[in-house]
């Protein structure tokens, strides 16, 4: 079985940085794999991609390095064995309200005695039926990472209690849905957003236990290092394409072309933290 790369990173106390594919091209997926980034934020939360779709994308990533650290809906407790079989080897829980649901997404995610995981064992993870079943069980329970997301006050006051709960890897705080569900949409400077930083960075500490955030420039990436943060998730391909082709655009303009550009706000308002 694959061993995770982010898991194996975190052990030695090195931080990991993850980026999130939004566009559905296998290459894409292959190419940031094989760039060696330590994971691929599959975000089927909020995108439309089948698990058949997902289970493709999972495969062109097996090319390279990089950890699926898949995202189901709140809820879909029975979606996370299949995102497991398909290749992924991380689950980051949404919305999260308490102790009770982050143990119950261990408990589908982790085999007996840990969980009440389900067995294939014919999918990727495996793989294909090829390893004795105790075997992989072991390494399963041992590989399979999870990211437990906070994204309102009332999750982040219980952040200690969520860490606490064995399986439970890490902690993540959501700024954009904690900013919106707190009532100040996009102000990621919020005096109530840096406390549920602390916050989740305490609890963290105190139960052993890692912690992220999305990360919107270097500078601020240093900052969560210099807070304990290990998990920092950064951009998105839209962005990068975005970015990209303005860029170009930005160049050939200097020599006389011209462009009905429909899309002139920049895709770094969010990246870059600045309130709204």
């Amino acid at each position: 079985m694959r061993a995770s790369r982010i898991k194996h990173k975190l052990s030695q106390d090195e931080p990991v940085l993850i980026t999130q594919l939004h566009l559905l091209d296998p290459s894409l997926f292959e190419l940031t794999s094989l760039m060696g980034f330590d994971g691929i934020w599959m975000d089927m939360e909020h995108h439309t991609y089948s698990l058949e779709t997902a289970t493709q994308l999972m495969r062109a990533a097996r090319i390279g390095s990089s950890d699926i650290l898949a995202r189901p809906a709140n809820g879909e407790f029975m979606r996370i064995g299949r995102m497991l079989e398909a290749g992924a080897q991380g689950i980051m829980y949404p919305r999260c309200s308490n102790a009770a649901e982050a143990a119950e997404v261990v408990k589908w995610s982790k085999f007996a005695p840990l969980g009440k995981r389900g067995f294939d064992g014919s999918g990727a993870d495996m793989p294909y039926c090829t390893m004795p079943v105790s075997d992989y069980v072991q390494q399963a329970n041992e590989n399979t990472f999870i990211t437990i997301q906070l994204e309102e006050q009332s999750a982040v006051d219980q952040a200690e209690e969520i860490a606490a709960v064995p399986g439970v890897d890490a902690l993540m705080l959501g700024p954009a849905d904690f900013s919106i569900l707190e009532g100040f949409p996009g102000q990621f400077n919020h005096p109530q957003m840096q406390t549920a930083i602390e916050t989740i960075a305490t609890a963290a500490a105190n139960q052993g236990k890692h912690w992220g955030m999305p990360t919107f420039n270097l500078e601020h990436a240093q900052q969560l290092l210099q807070r304990g943060a290990r998990m920092l998730y950064h951009m998105a391909d839209i962005i990068f394409v975005k970015n990209g082709l303005e860029q170009m655009q930005q160049q050939f303009s200097q020599i006389g072309f011209t462009f009905e550009n429909q899309l002139k706000d920049s895709a770094t308002h969010y990246t870059q933290g600045k309130k709204s």
